[in-house]
């Protein structure tokens, strides 16, 4: 993976890995910001069409090298729905890997 250049002015990047890579056919994207956390799934869905379903329901997700939960509704407890990606902030969606 080619180090993604910085981000232009008011956006966050984010990085693809593994099947994520591949459904997208891209390494990353730059969206603007802020975006709180809980809409992070459904920004990216806008743009790759079936990626919720295929990719996000079973993977990782990182802030500046942060694990952080996702919410998975507007009202759900337990997740972090204050976090907002910020300009210049990297994040990385992780699907899960297999090795052997």
């Amino acid at each position: 993976m080619d180090a993604p250049s910085k981000p232009p002015q008011g956006h966050f990047t984010v990085l693809y890995f593994a099947s994520a890579s591949s459904f997208t056919a891209k390494e990353y994207d730059t969206f603007l910001a802020p975006l709180p956390i809980r809409k992070l799934f459904d920004t990216l869905e806008e743009k790759h069409s079936g990626m919720k379903e295929n990719i996000l329901s079973s993977c990782l997700v990182t802030v500046n090298l942060n694990y952080v939960d996702i919410p998975k509704s507007e009202g759900e407890e337990d997740s972090e729905p204050g976090l907002m990606i910020q300009e210049g902030d990297e994040v990385a969606i992780i699907p899960p890997v297999s090795s052997g």
